[in-house]
């Protein structure tokens, strides 16, 4: 895998202000070109105030619609329970991440072998879906952390990586977002990640490019510097 395409900190900072600064864009550059505004999931007020439940009625409703206007026949076996499956998979499977009470229950433990190099988690199964079309993004998300005394259970990393995907996304925000939630819960600046996926709104759709990958990094604290940042790529790129 290549590492060509990583970007820093700082540059997804700077592409962040050329977006707010930028006029002009269609809808459909906007969606083509990956742009975002924000770090933090684009979320209206009252998001919450509707059980999931409910949610599933509605888009069940919506869904329907959109496949009556399409000229589906919902009448056919086959098609008729489709608005509730996507309903259902919408809110309690693929998007169920948006919802705050979904994040995992992360419990720290004392580092009592003293282990202070860094801890690298590779090869992590990621799904996601974009933000701009809501088709799949798939890959791998790589992580590590240099322990400021305490530790996560391993299994608690990979739910961390699942809950940021399991929303609207686009790669940027979802490798800052994984870093920064496990910044908080270990109390360490020490943390870095690397995703490294394939988008189907690049493959499916568009330019149609089935080969090609995106990579993003974001390294904090120590991993900010060259020797650090290199031994984590080493562990990563074999």
């Amino acid at each position: 895998m290549k590492q060509n395409g990583t970007l820093s900190d700082s540059q997804q900072m700077d592409k962040i202000k050329n977006i707010n600064t930028q006029e002009g864009f269609t809808i459909d550059e906007v969606g083509d070109d990956h742009l975002f505004t924000s770090f933090e999931t684009p979320m209206r007020a009252g998001a919450f105030d509707l059980d999931d439940d409910s949610k599933v009625k509605l888009i069940e409703k919506s869904f329907a619609d959109i496949m009556h206007v399409l000229g589906l026949d919902l009448e056919d076996d086959s098609l008729k329970g489709t608005p509730h499956r996507v309903a259902k998979m919408y809110v309690k499977e693929i998007f169920k991440g948006l919802n705050p009470a979904n994040a995992p229950k992360v419990a720290l433990f004392e580092n009592k072998y003293q282990y202070n190099h860094m801890l690298v988690e590779r090869d992590i199964t990621l799904y996601s879906n974009c933000e701009h079309h809501f088709v799949p993004i798939f890959g791998k998300a790589h992580v590590a952390y240099i322990s400021n005394g305490k530790v996560i259970g391993l299994s608690k990393i990979n739910r961390i990586v699942e809950f940021f995907s399991k929303r609207p996304q686009v790669q940027e925000r979802l490798t800052v977002q994984i870093a920064n939630y496990l910044k908080e819960v270990l109390g360490t600046e020490d943390v870095a990640v690397v995703i490294d996926a394939r988008h189907l709104c690049v493959s499916s759709r568009g330019v149609e490019d089935t080969t090609s990958s995106t990579v993003t990094g974001t390294y904090l604290g120590q991993f900010a510097n060259d020797a650090t940042r290199e031994e984590f790529l080493k562990h990563i790129y074999h």
